[in-house]
């Protein structure tokens, strides 16, 4: 593919389908980012059930995220080379065959496997998703809103994820929920193969298998560190690993510089538009979804909440996510500075839980929480839209399939930082409290980092705007 190419004329398809196709994809979403989080809410009933010990246990958290992760870009060219549809659907029987294993799994390993087998399938639902959406709905109004309402989904799904799963297990197991993900998951199968269209690019290139072989290994290799990293820094295996993920993600690069269809044409990056949707979603990743992951855990230590009071604690700034990017479809701003006045917002509500975690206050948390929310929920929303928007016209898939990637890479990274932010500080200052202070002001500071970039990039696509218009 190459930037230059000419926009293709958009579709004619029909309001039963475009309506089909954009509540299968939220279906889907809402699905894929339920079964992400479950494990948040039951990790010690989760481990005991499988035996798992300390690093066993951050495996069990983040194991989805590595196939996730790894296999988003590849996932999304895929779609647009062969078929949205047709990747949809693979998607759906991967994760109900999946989350079954999961369901069964009586050891650690083979409970591993399908969540990273897991992360894949969702990979493929998230990346294609988008994809049919962007491609039945045109450029304008109806889109921003579809897109928004996607959007919507990651947030709804991240509020529905641990309450449910916490609650499920309490009534019979922690492996009931992986049962409801693989029977909702093969209900959906029959209709999206009845009432969803086939699409993909005009213009289809060939499978890049070095280029899909060193982008899924450097990105397994890369959250393989992070996630190791957890339990340690400092031994030869994680050292070990960076490399490799430095080695074939550098692999990478070369061998889409010499390709002449490549799986991520790497001339995007002189976008703007497509920087923005890059960098933003690397900072929503580090600022919001890595520190409240870990501020969820840190409750239970340092204020005694319960997995099921801590899932309503994270509910309260995941569902106003959910609300606030509903809402961001009908604002008529440009998804940059939509972007920004989100990351704006959580850097906010992120200096209003200051202190919390030494004397903990619903009336003033929640205020905190409340802002964190609407910031992610209006960022979910941007990110979503420019994510389309900023790559050329049928590479919907690729453009969602890059911008999740960003955004999971920063989420592991942002956990990986606040751990370590706040072990470090706790330690230094024999506080847990003043560590968990420590891990918000550093998220307070990525989030601002990442609104002025935003502010900067948008400012030079204005620029080149004006640069084209007036040759």
């Amino acid at each position: 593919m190459t930037t230059s190419a000419p926009a293709a004329v958009h579709p004619v398809i029909d309001r039963r389908h475009r309506s089909a196709t954009l509540v299968l994809g939220c279906a889907a979403t809402l699905l894929v980012l339920m079964n992400y989080a479950a494990p948040a809410a039951t990790l010690p009933q989760t481990a005991a059930g499988l035996h798992a010990g300390p690093a066993g246990q951050v495996w069990i958290l983040n194991g989805i995220a590595l196939g996730l992760a790894a296999l988003l870009l590849s996932a999304g060219t895929l779609a647009d080379d062969y078929g949205r549809k047709r990747v949809f659907v693979i998607g759906l029987v991967l994760l109900a065959v999946s989350a079954a294993a999961a369901a069964l799994a009586t050891n650690l390993g083979v409970f591993l496997t399908a969540r990273i087998v897991q992360g894949g399938a969702g990979a493929a639902l998230l990346v294609s998703s988008l994809g049919m959406i962007g491609h039945a709905f045109p450029p304008g109004r109806e889109r921003v809103r579809a897109t928004a309402a996607w959007g919507a989904m990651i947030g709804g799904g991240l509020t529905i994820g641990p309450p449910l799963s916490a609650i499920l297990t309490q009534w019979a197991s922690w492996r009931l929920i992986y049962v409801v993900v693989a029977a909702v998951s093969g209900l959906l199968v029959p209709a999206a193969a009845a009432f969803l269209e086939e699409s993909r690019s005009e213009t289809p290139g060939k499978v890049d298998v070095p280029g899909v072989a060193t982008l899924a290994l450097g990105l397994a290799a890369l959250l393989m560190a992070v996630t190791q990293g957890r339990t340690g820094w400092a031994g030869p295996e994680v050292a070990g690993l960076f490399a490799a993920a430095a080695v074939l993600l550098a692999a990478f690069v070369a061998v889409e510089l010499r390709r002449r269809a490549p799986m991520l044409d790497l001339a995007l990056f002189r976008r703007p538009l497509f920087l923005v949707s890059i960098s933003g979603a690397l900072a929503t990743g580090l600022s919001i979804i890595g520190p409240m992951s870990y501020l969820a855990a840190l409750l239970q230590v340092t204020s005694g909440f319960t997995p099921l009071g801590t899932a309503g604690a994270t509910a309260v700034w995941t569902g106003t996510s959910v609300v606030t990017a509903i809402a961001g479809g009908r604002l008529r701003l440009l998804g940059r500075t939509q972007l920004t006045i989100g990351l704006a917002a959580a850097a906010v509500g992120e200096l209003g839980l200051l202190g919390m975690a030494a004397h903990w206050s619903w009336p003033h948390a929640t205020v905190g929480l409340v802002l964190i929310g609407a910031g992610s929920g209006l960022a979910n929303a941007a990110l979503a839209r420019l994510s389309v928007e900023s790559v050329p016209a049928g590479r919907a898939s690729m453009g969602s399939g890059a911008n999740n990637t960003a955004r999971y890479i920063g989420g592991s990274l942002g956990v990986a930082v606040s751990v370590a932010v706040s072990v470090a500080v706790s330690g230094a200052a024999r506080s847990p409290a003043v560590g968990t202070d420590a891990m918000l002001w550093t998220g307070v500071a990525l989030a601002a980092a990442g609104a002025v970039l935003a502010i900067v990039l948008r400012e030079r696509n204005a620029q080149d705007h004006r640069t084209r218009s007036m040759r």
